[in-house]
């Protein structure tokens, strides 16, 4: 089975899945699950009242219409400033409405984007998800630009037109009896004789709103394909720039900046040639609308003309009938205006859908493969241990390994031996393989390059626990002890400790760290290596002392057991080990 065949999906279920409606679905069942659901639906039920309010004060401002040109054409002074009087009591209301509707629009975008962002946060990070997707191919590259920019990006596109399509329809309920009414009794003449249609002007409106729809669509569906292939290029783009900024320092030292540039300026070019066919497509689409929009200032006059020239309808009534077919048009023409964002909103849902699903189907990945059993146990326990991996298999020295409390263990290998990928296998995140591991809790796992989080030094020295779990002695002591003493008076300074610190220092202040937190277990993924001389020595006095009844294992080079590691393991790569194949979950939307 090669790699391009060993997928995640078969080609029906992506196809099931990448259908609006599942699309949908899957979304509705995360908003009704999330927490802020009541408070989305309280604000929603609130624009529903305002919008129902809305419509019908636009209903009493169309039957202002009638009697206010009727008091023009009758030069009737005394009516015409009634008439205004009762313009200025229907316009103050609805000022007033659209004033708390704004309100209520703008809280529904907050909290539509704080219940999706959350949600897919809450997936992502979910134990070991996070690491599985940044190896599940392009729907990993960069969760960030989903859980960001592509989620808000929805939440806006989502309030907005649903908003707009609600207030559409109410307005089309309520104007369509009201044109329906008033053209009940338009009668056409032609050669002596005398004939009526029935709602005239309310078919008149269907027809044309759905003229301008149907060719809107047909010119404007590129959009969705064009969307989502800009957002996948704007993404690279993101990630190149992001890239460069984090490794500045051997660029410069390589002199690479021309070789970044040339790779930089290729991903915009592929952004800008992406925004050129939307551009294209949005100016093809901007004729029928636009074209459409100008052709309306005169269409519901044209078509009323007929029944005013006859005699049959007054001025006002005219004026009436235009109002209330123009709001008509509006009403059903709300796709015509909407195509644009409706290509967005179908690319972006795409997108943040596909995400999610990835998130969902995390742990099929792989699925055919068999698995390393973890079980807890009182020690670790390792039995027959084989890791697959893309690289080819790695296994232990020896097919039994029991490891006690107290002990001090060098698992040594070789470059090219696995040492990551065991250190991976231990921490649960690799479980490809076979045989049993059987680890105790309280364990704690030290990567050869420890994570510092953004924000204080004391972030840095409490995490994963919060900044107030030790006091500022313990912390200053753990510092002085480690050899970063000079950092005493820094607990409390911001900054991006990743960066200001040397390598060097970054992996003292993670021993530092375990001083303090004190696991009885301890795996660590040959940050000891790293260390020389003096550093090397004093992490190890202070893993003695610190952590004296801790079991403590270091996987690293042969050479670097010393007096405190009285027991070596052996690993060793496998040569007749399993290979993994290289899968990727294969979502649409995925590429990047």
């Amino acid at each position: 089975m090669t790699a391009q065949d060993h997928k995640v999906e078969d080609a029906p279920r992506l196809r099931e899945e990448h259908s609006l409606l599942a699309q949908l679905s899957m979304m509705g069942n995360a908003f009704m699950a999330s927490p802020l659901r009541n408070r989305i639906i309280a604000v929603a039920a609130g624009i529903v009242a305002v919008v129902l309010l809305t419509a019908y004060g636009q209903v009493l401002l169309n039957r202002w219409n009638k009697p206010f040109y009727d008091s023009i054409e009758k030069r009737n002074l005394q009516a015409f400033f009634y008439q205004l009087w009762t313009f200025a009591e229907i316009a103050g209301c609805l000022l007033v409405l659209n004033v708390i509707q704004s309100y209520l629009n703008q809280t529904l975008h907050l909290r539509l984007r704080e219940g999706l962002t959350r949600d897919l946060i809450g997936e992502w990070m979910k134990p070991r998800r996070a690491f599985r997707m940044s190896n599940a191919g392009a729907i990993g590259v960069n969760p960030d630009q989903r859980m960001h920019e592509d989620a808000r990006h929805l939440a806006d596109l989502t309030a907005d037109l649903g908003i707009g399509l609600f207030q559409a329809t109410i307005l089309l309920v309520s104007f369509v009896g009201v044109l329906w009414s008033l053209s009940a009794g338009f009668e056409f003449h032609v050669d002596g004789r005398t004939f009526a249609i029935p709602g005239y002007m309310v078919w008149a409106a269907v027809i044309y709103a759905g003229t301008a729809s149907a060719l809107s669509w047909l010119v404007g569906r590129p959009l969705i394909r064009l969307n989502s292939e800009r957002y996948a290029r704007e993404a690279d783009l993101r990630v190149s720039l992001v890239r460069v900024n984090e490794h500045v320092d051997a660029i410069s030292l390589a002199a690479g900046e021309a070789d970044e540039r040339r790779r930089l300026e290729l991903d915009l070019a592929a952004v800008l040639a992406a925004i050129r066919k939307i551009i294209l497509a949005t100016v093809r689409l901007a004729v029928v609308t636009s074209g459409y929009g100008w052709i309306t200032v005169v269409a519901p006059i044209v078509i009323a003309s007929p029944i005013y020239f006859m005699g049959d309808l007054s001025f006002g009534g005219l004026m009436m009938a235009a109002a209330a077919f123009t709001q008509v048009h509006a009403s059903l023409r709300w796709f015509v205006d909407n195509i644009g964002p409706i290509a967005d909103w179908r690319a972006t849902i795409m997108r943040i859908s596909s995400f999610r699903a990835a998130l969902l189907r995390l742990d099929e990945l792989h699925d055919v493969e068999k698995r390393i059993v973890f079980e807890k146990a009182d020690r670790i326990v390792i039995d027959n241990l084989h890791i697959a991996s893309p690289s080819g298999g790695t296994a232990l020295g020896e097919p039994h390994v029991e490891i006690g409390p107290g002990e001090h263990v060098l698992v040594a290998g070789s470059p090219g031996a696995g040492k990551s990928i065991f250190f991976r296998a231990l921490a649960g995140l690799w479980p490809w393989g076979s045989g049993t591991i059987r680890l105790p809790d309280d364990i704690a796992f030290l990567p050869s390059l420890p994570y510092l989080p953004r924000g204080t030094l004391r972030d840095a020295l409490c995490y994963p626990a919060g900044p107030h779990a030790f006091d500022d002695e313990a912390l200053a002591d753990s510092l002085k002890r480690i050899g970063l003493g000079r950092l005493t008076g820094a607990l409390d300074r911001e900054g991006r400790w990743d960066r200001d610190l040397n390598d060097d220092d970054q992996r003292l202040l993670a021993f530092a760290r375990l001083s303090l937190h004190k696991p009885q277990w301890v795996v660590i993924d040959e940050a000891l290596d790293a260390l020389r001389g003096g550093a090397r020595a004093k992490v190890l006095k202070v893993l003695g002392q610190s952590l004296a009844g801790s079991t403590v294992i270091n996987i690293g080079q042969a050479e670097g057991a010393g007096d405190f590691f009285r027991r070596v393991v052996s690993l060793t790569a496998d040569p007749d080990g399993r290979t993994l194949p290289r899968v990727r979950v294969a979502t649409q939307g995925a590429h990047r």
